[in-house]
């Protein structure tokens, strides 16, 4: 019996003594008030001590013989129930050795009497496990899941226990385990009955249709169909036709585990469907799921499909709440020769600008040509409509620098057309109109804060969407097909206003934003970048011009011959090389993406990667023709781009740790055309 069990105890026998000295009081306060009445209550108090004290001396004994009796019952009670209960209950040192165990958890866990087991021995998962504090282990044996419990025993109400754990200096756990299969089991029951939606769009159902003969059109769109009802059927889903290109579709949670097992293999499928078109059919899948109702669901599919299609199309996403996941969009985009988007979004976009007071335009920090080309056609259109326009800029690229001073010259655009972001907080207001281009991440613009401080806000890119994108803006050009910011823009000013005119110094930045971005007409060139250079062309935008633009200093030709010099053949099929950053130059990114450009020319290479060091982040620059997605690899790594035209940027990492962060997801890609 411990301590203060026995207090409670002495407390409990000595209460009629604390009574009777309440008695003597009121005796000796009744003698006061009349003797008479003191006489009585002398002698009742007389009388009550008496009986206490030949109570206490008479019961004592018995009282506390039969306590403990009690205690001996309950004690064997307790062992008896400890020992019979059928719950695994165990008692370990702080190594995890089991030192005492109840039949249920010996016979259970096959477990020997009288022989030192360790717990890992039983459950490997605990192998390091910390019992420390109280705490809950999800573990398994054999078909059956269990809920682990810990907590440590207080060995001060135990002193054999303490005697042991002082000599042996181990602390001691007791442990139980409860049975959780069957809770398991129902809970992924309710969760694979849960209701997902999907929107199916057909991404270049139009073109596809173009390239058929009409007779054979109703073919097509029903073989197409029955594709999608067939691959939605095989597990049990509702599919419904909203419109001629695009489909409402409900499944289980358990049938979208499987679509997502097989990597949504409609999306190759879809591909085969061929009665003479030459073009494949692709479509793009957008699924929700997770929220507290069908109707959350749906906006959760309404914005994976949106997102699916801002990066290219050809893909399914699957939104799960905050969580964002990517499957396919593997191969190149196929070029839309459809001009009906770009005039809208130019209509759209002039009413902005007219309902502002001003406008800014920013793009991502060290803008290069694209980045200034595309910024110059939106002034160009601000000022059109007889607004104050801003460019915000921060480091520029070598090659942007002369292009800017020639622009500054001019002597037609003012002091203030490009300004830091420091001016531009002072200068915005509620009602200025924030355009962002060659960029739709909040964090790769030049000044995010600007984000914040204006209700109004245009994106215009040509990069794909990734799980980062601006909020609440007002519209959204974002278009994969295209292949630079600056042919984007080039195509809508046509469309802004028949009067609108480019000035030569405008025509010549759009233009060579182009040409960088398409490596002088080489990499995604359609037709509607060779149309709007034709466009450019005719607004005074002189090649010879353009071409001094992109001519290096010797600094930066020297230290792109270099980086080529240093590059190595990894996995048989790719370059990587590490561009210097011991000597100064602000350039070094751009002559980064010029080496792995070069690089590409070498025979038997796929893909090629220059990492650089600049501003205490790692640039990396990725490079492909056509046999390998760079873009998915550099959204492994944290960054995006094109199929063909990738980088990404990491922070906290030697080089060191970037190449070999950089080989791991080379080694482990599944970013091939045709396949996942």
């Amino acid at each position: 019996m411990d301590n203060r069990k026995r207090n409670l105890l002495k407390t409990y026998f000595r209460w009629p003594f604390y009574l009777g000295g309440l008695l003597i009081l009121m005796t000796v306060w009744a003698f006061i008030l009349d003797t008479r009445t003191g006489l009585f209550a002398l002698g009742f108090t007389l009388i009550y001590f008496a009986a206490t004290v030949i109570n206490y001396f008479l019961s004592r004994r018995s009282i506390l013989r039969k306590l403990v009796d009690f205690g001996a019952a309950y004690a064997q009670v307790q062992n008896q129930l400890l020992r019979q209960i059928d719950i695994p209950f165990a008692m370990i040192t702080d190594n995890g050795e089991i030192i005492w165990s109840n039949p249920a958890f010996s016979s259970r866990f096959e477990l020997k009497q009288g022989r030192e087991t360790l717990l890992s021995t039983v459950f490997p998962i605990l192998e390091h496990a910390d019992f420390k504090n109280s705490t809950v282990f999800h573990v398994s044996y054999e078909d059956r899941s269990y809920a682990l419990s810990t907590a440590p025993l207080n060995m001060e109400n135990l002193p054999e226990l303490s005697e042991l754990g002082d000599s042996t200096g181990a602390h001691l756990y007791n442990l139980y385990l409860i049975d959780e299969t069957d809770l398991l089991s129902f809970r992924r029951s309710l969760e694979e009955e849960r209701n997902v939606m999907a929107l199916i769009y057909l991404d270049n159902y139009e073109e596809v249709m173009e390239n058929v003969e009409y007779v054979r059109r109703s073919l097509l769109a029903a073989l197409i169909e029955r594709k999608l009802n067939r691959y939605v059927s095989t597990v049990k889903g509702l599919i419904r036709k909203l419109e001629k290109d695009r489909y409402l579709v409900v499944l289980k949670q358990k049938a979208l585990w499987e679509l997502q097992e097989a990597n949504f293999s409609l999306l190759e499928e879809i591909k085969t469907v061929n009665i003479g078109n030459d073009m494949p059919v692709s479509i793009s899948m957008g699924i929700g799921l997770g929220g507290e109702n069908i109707e959350k669901n749906y906006e959760y599919a309404r914005a994976a499909i949106d997102m699916a299609l801002g990066r290219g199309g050809d893909q399914a996403v699957i939104k799960n709440g905050a969580e964002i996941h990517y499957y396919g969009g593997n191969v190149k985009q196929a070029e839309r020769n459809t001009r009906v988007k770009a005039r809208i979004k130019a209509q759209a976009l002039r009413e902005l600008v007219e309902s502002r007071d001003q406008v800014m335009i920013m793009g991502h920090p060290i803008s290069d040509l694209d980045c200034i080309g595309a910024a110059m056609g939106i002034y160009r259109a601000a000022a059109f409509s007889g607004k104050r326009a801003y460019i915000v800029t921060g480091d520029v690229s070598n090659s942007v620098k002369p292009l800017m001073e020639s622009i500054l010259k001019s002597g037609e655009y003012g002091e203030e057309l490009f300004i830091d972001d420091s001016r531009a907080r002072e200068l915005i207001t509620q009602d200025t109109l924030l355009v962002v281009v060659d960029t739709n991440r909040p964090s790769y613009t030049v000044c995010p804060d600007l984000l914040k401080r204006t209700s109004g806000i245009v994106v215009m890119d040509h990069h794909r969407q990734g799980r980062e994108t601006v909020e609440n803006a007002v519209l959204s050009y974002v278009e994969p097909y295209a292949s630079s910011a600056s042919e984007m823009v080039a195509e809508m000013i046509q469309y802004y206003d028949e009067n609108l005119k480019l000035r030569h110094s405008e025509a010549d930045a759009i233009y060579a934003g182009i040409v960088m971005d398409t490596n002088n007409f080489e990499d995604k060139a359609g037709v509607r970048t060779f149309e709007a250079a034709a466009y450019l062309r005719r607004n005074g935008a002189d090649v010879t011009r353009v071409r001094k633009l992109f001519r290096d200093t010797m600094d930066d030709y020297r230290l792109r011959a270099e980086t080529v010099h240093r590059a190595e053949l990894f996995d048989n099929d790719y370059l990587i090389s590490i561009c210097p950053s011991d000597k100064p130059n602000r350039n070094q990114t751009v002559v980064a993406a010029q080496a792995a450009n070069e690089m590409l020319e070498v025979q038997g290479v796929k893909a090629s990667f220059v990492l650089t060091e600049f501003d205490g982040k790692i640039y990396i620059s990725a490079r492909s023709i056509d046999e390998v997605n760079v873009q998915v690899l550099m959204e492994k790594m944290g960054g995006g781009g094109h199929a063909s035209i990738a980088g990404a940027q990491l922070t906290g990492v030697t080089m060191e740790e970037a190449l070999e962060q950089l080989k791991l997801v080379i080694k482990g890609k599944s970013a091939r055309q045709g396949g996942n």
